[in-house]
């Protein structure tokens, strides 16, 4: 990392860290490993909620807090400032934290793991090492020209941070094998408290937290084995830059003869496809190029792949970003889609950036390359910081594209995508799916009430196949229209009402609700389907429970819609023949 490679002056024994600077820690594998432990039973803690129905956005961000702040600490922490580790590191704990809670509850029943989310990890991934590196080298605590920095360090720290981080991770994994070997083995002599203990999410957790911060705490005092490593694994990839560079270079010969049309009609996401391509060619032409002059690759090959694709990054991302711009022109956006425009940009940015340094620099592309890439890292982890944090609404930028297609008729109303606008758009989608309900034009208004009430997008999604204009149309209906109740003197309670509502029950079509007794309804929906609703004496609500019968018996006694809506109604006492054992009934009625 540096050229200080001697040991420090007041070190009780030959360090073997990279960076004489930094005094050996014979106890950080261990306090690392406790710190995580105790990282790991917080997390469950707050992520542990099997009886809580509802979502807990604060709870997720205190989630994220914990474990993004401990990560961060632990993977650049050094004797040598360590508060500053502590501040960066709790700094970045609240912002993720900050994201998390926000994203929880941006869509109705949504997951906190969203685009933001995503887009903070990659704002955490790429300030680390520019953190590690200006801890090292600044005179003091003021970050200015972070651009200035030596260009070997933050690379030898990028790629040290990915080594160590997927070692740690793997080691979890074999940890967790072994924990489980050992416990099997005890519980073959009949002591379960290993096999008990692993049952126990709480010791899950606190495992997988010490594996994690021991192994971290182990390679960091090991550092010199570990940049070997680094640069084994460099080399390693550097050997496939060759089969890249040739296949990318036919890839785009054969473009000009077949045309982008071929790249529609795959069925694949072109855009997807080609920015993975570029990502795969940016991390390669490092391999090569190495963190200096002195460190570069000699072979000639591997010397003229790099080159190769560095400038192949450019028509990558200007088909993956033509590919988006089609999809938008001819959808709309979307908050997918929006990000996807990003990811394109930012892959053009690099991909300029490599056919500008090949250029100028010709064979020594590599030394103008270096500081742009470091200026384009330190721009990409501002971007998806600002991204990240709750300041752009993408689910309203694209609600309101999307309605504007609705009404212009570009999108027909039985194409548009109801589901998005309920759980992708935030709360803007959901505030225009209710102004929408109330629309004089009774098929956008039921398709809008029936999408608002809906409880998650896979049941609307699977209902929207069978959805006519004249069920949306009834669907918009209040539910008191829809329900033909028996005896017809007889009323249903509002909270009856609001129970059918909810389930549905006469969502598209007419259903029947009748008295069998006091406090008790039977009611039949669409096609025969029968349920039971009854007062508990107790809580003096309203409760349900399912009263169909077996599938044969349904299939015999099931009703069309003109049957519910217009047909006769009675209540019949019915005499059956069935099997009893033990005066218990068995199976159902037969003739």
């Amino acid at each position: 990392m540096t050229d200080s490679t001697e040991p420090a002056a007041d070190s009780p024994r030959a360090s073997a860290r990279l960076d004489g600077n930094d005094p050996p820690w014979p106890l950080r594998p261990w306090i690392m490993a406790a710190i995580c432990a105790l990282a790991g039973l917080a997390i469950h803690m707050f992520v542990d909620r099997r009886y809580v129905a509802e979502p807990a956005p604060l709870l997720d961000a205190l989630a994220a807090f914990v474990a993004i702040g401990t990560t961060v600490f632990v993977l650049g922490v050094e004797l040598r400032r360590w508060h500053w580790a502590l501040g960066f590191a709790l700094l970045w704990g609240a912002v993720m934290g900050l994201i998390t809670w926000h994203s929880a509850g941006y869509n109705f029943g949504g997951s906190p793991i969203e685009w933001p989310f995503w887009s903070g990890i990659l704002a955490v991934l790429v300030a680390t090492p520019l953190f590690q590196t200006r801890r090292d080298v600044a005179p003091d605590w003021r970050f200015r020209k972070l651009w200035q920095m030596p260009y070997a360090r933050l690379h030898s720290h990028a790629w040290t941070d990915a080594v160590i981080g997927a070692a740690s991770l793997a080691f979890v994994g074999i940890t967790f094998l072994l924990t489980v070997l050992i416990g099997q083995m005890f519980k073959l002599i009949g002591i379960n408290l290993i096999f008990d203990l692993l049952n126990d999410e709480w010791f899950g957790w606190m495992l997988a937290g010490a594996a994690f911060g021991g192994v971290v705490g182990l390679l960091r005092e090991r550092d010199r084995l570990v940049s070997t490593l680094q640069r084994l694994v460099m080399i390693v990839l550097a050997v496939l830059a060759p089969v890249l560079a040739v296949a990318l270079v036919l890839f785009l010969l054969s473009l000009a003869g077949t045309g982008l049309q071929k790249l529609w009609d795959s069925g694949f996401s072109t855009a997807a496809v080609m920015m993975g391509a570029a990502a795969f060619a940016v991390l390669l032409a490092n391999a090569v190029i190495g963190n200096g002059s002195d460190d570069r690759a000699t072979n000639p090959t591997l010397r003229w792949a790099a080159p190769v694709l560095a400038v192949a990054v450019l028509p990558l991302a200007g088909i993956a970003f033509y590919s988006m711009h089609l999809r938008v022109i001819q959808y709309g956006w979307t908050p997918e889609r929006i990000w996807g425009v990003i990811a394109a940009m930012i892959a053009l940015a690099y991909g300029i950036a490599g056919l500008w340094a090949v250029v100028k620099g010709r064979r020594d592309f590599d030394d103008m390359l270096r500081p742009l890439q470091q200026k384009l890292a330190i721009g990409l982890a501002l971007l998806a910081l600002f991204l990240a944090l709750p300041i752009l609404d993408f689910g309203a930028i694209s609600a309101r594209d999307q309605l504007a297609r609705l009404k212009s008729g570009a999108t027909p109303v039985e194409k548009f995508d109801w589901a998005a606008l309920a759980f992708d758009f935030g709360p803007e989608g959901r505030a225009a799916l209710a102004d929408m309900a109330k629309s004089v034009d009774k098929t956008k208004a039921g398709l809008a009430s029936w999408a608002l009430k809906a409880q998650d997008r896979w049941t609307l999604d699977r209902d929207s196949e069978e959805m006519t204009p004249r069920d949306a149309a009834f669907g918009a209906r209040r539910i008191e229209e829809k329900v033909r109740v028996f005896p017809a003197a007889r009323t249903l309670p509002p909270e009856l009402y609001a129970l059918l509502d909810q389930r549905s029950l006469c969502r598209t079509a007419p259903c029947i609700a009748q008295w069998v007794g006091d406090g008790r309804v039977a009611v039949v929906s669409n096609g025969g389907m029968l349920f039971h609703f009854a007062i508990d004496p107790a809580t003096k609500k309203w409760n349900d429970y399912y009263g169909g019968s077996d599938p044969a018996e349904q299939k015999r006694r099931e009703l069309s819609a003109d049957d519910v809506e217009k047909g006769a109604v009675e209540v019949r006492t019915v005499t059956r023949r069935q099997i009893f054992v033990n005066g218990k009934p068995v199976g159902g009625d037969f003739e």
